[in-house]
């Protein structure tokens, strides 16, 4: 999978994305992920990205000319246009189901902006999809690009060890991730659950499961009301509200439900 970042700031990034599980599928190929520095495509002599705003006001805006070339680059040396998201405080909100959504495409641009924003007449003309990581603002979109990438990128075979390594993780099946323990057994008067140390994995992944729904039915109401609406026969399972079967028998002496 491939990620072209638009960004003022380029080192901010690499040395972010050369780090750890993301860095190390970029070694191996798995994602290529490129930055584009804007500053390098301006036609002012001092490399000017930004200018004053028409109709007033503080602050600057980045100009037109030096984003849609630093674009143009890209998809002219691709030979297709990519999709491109502008990271945006008035995007839609960023979550799991998004990122499973943009883990389909093959090649994204990711537009960073700056300084009290882009010039609208760009964005009409190359952006898709504007995305925002929450509902504050932020000095530019770098870090919620790294926050995209990163986490879109987990999704992408290869990226990670095993499908395991993220299937159980907080937000991939809309529930938060069970509590995790390690050595030593007992720390600080605090027992490692019995369940854990029984070596009896059904009962093992029954705790888990009931720890997720608990965790999202305190912390996070609102996920856990959506879940349990898709999953109601699972959850009542779960918390032991489903009727037994009754079971009788039959001519041959075999029983089977009713």
């Amino acid at each position: 999978m491939r990620f072209d970042i638009l960004t003022l700031f380029p080192e901010s990034i690499d040395r972010f994305l050369n780090e750890s599980i993301i860095g190390r599928a970029r070694e191996k190929g798995i994602l290529d992920i490129r930055t584009v520095n804007i500053r390098d495509f301006s036609e002012d002599k001092h490399r000017k990205t930004d200018d004053y705003p028409y109709g007033g006001g503080s602050g600057m805006v980045m100009t037109p000319q030096p984003i849609y070339d630093a674009w143009k680059s890209i998809v002219e040396e691709a030979g297709y246009r990519p999709k491109t998201i502008y990271m945006s405080p008035q995007g839609r909100l960023f979550n799991q189901e998004i990122a499973r959504e943009l883990k389909e495409e093959k090649h994204i641009i990711i537009l960073c902006g700056h300084y009290e924003g882009v010039d609208e007449r760009v964005l009409e003309e190359i952006v898709d999809d504007e995305i925002s990581i929450g509902d504050y603002v932020l000095t530019g979109g770098e870090l919620p690009a790294m926050v995209l990438i990163d986490c879109v990128s987990r999704l992408v075979d290869g990226v990670l060890g095993a499908k395991d390594a993220y299937a159980n993780e907080s937000h991939y099946d809309g529930l938060l991730e069970y509590p995790q323990y390690t050595r030593p057994p007992e720390f600080m008067g605090r027992k490692v659950p019995e369940v854990l140390l029984s070596g009896h994995h059904a009962n093992i992944e029954k705790w888990r499961y009931l720890q997720m729904l608990e965790r999202t039915k305190a912390r996070r109401p609102d996920l856990f009301a959506i879940y349990e609406e898709k999953n109601r026969d699972r959850v009542m399972e779960a918390y032991g509200l489903l009727p037994r079967k009754r079971r009788r028998k039959k001519p041959d002496g075999e029983s089977h439900g009713e």
